[in-house]
Formats: structure tokens, C-alpha cells, sequence
């Protein structure tokens, strides 16, 4: 029981991490290259991991109360547009 409501409150917390990019971007250091680069990914990566995350511990877990199947959604739709903003940057280099 203590187990479920830990991973519920990890997946709740990683629903409002990535908002704080935009916090750190109002600084000017956060918005020149490398620095913004490194943390446009770190964000990708932590948004994938979020997602992952609460999916397994919704599946394999079996953490099923209502508000980790809100965070498991929001994250899992989280991760899925940090594949597609990885996409985006990953071509705008190349190309």
C-alpha cells in the first residue's frame, strides 16, 4: 500500500517537471547555445523516463488508483512529444 502511494507521488511530481523549463529559459545564460541544447535534451530525456515510468508502474507495478492514471496518461503523452521534439531537433541539425 505505502509502495503504491510512493510511485503514485513520483509519477505526480514528474507531471509538472518539465513546466519549469520555462521558468529556466527566462534566464539569458539558458538561451544560448550549448546551454540550451544540453537542456532542451535533458528535458527530452526526463519526459521519455517520466513516461516509461509510470507506465510500468501502472502495468507491471499495479499502482491503478484514479490519480496515477491521470499522471500516467499526461506522461505518457509527455514522452510521446519528447520523441517527436527530439525528431524535430535531431533533423534541424542534420539538415
Amino acid at each position: 500500500m505505502m509502495k503504491n502511494k510512493i510511485l503514485t507521488a513520483i509519477s505526480a511530481i514528474m507531471v509538472f517537471v518539465p513546466w519549469t523549463i520555462f521558468l529556466l529559459r527566462m534566464n539569458d545564460w539558458a538561451l544560448q547555445s550549448p546551454t540550451a541544447e544540453i537542456m532542451i535534451g535533458c528535458y527530452i530525456v526526463f519526459m521519455v523516463f517520466s513516461g516509461i515510468f509510470s507506465g510500468l508502474c501502472y502495468a507491471k507495478g499495479n499502482v491503478k488508483n484514479k490519480l496515477m492514471q491521470i499522471c500516467m496518461v499526461i506522461n505518457v503523452v509527455y514522452a510521446f512529444v519528447a520523441i517527436f521534439l527530439a525528431g524535430v531537433t535531431i533533423y534541424t541539425a542534420v539538415a
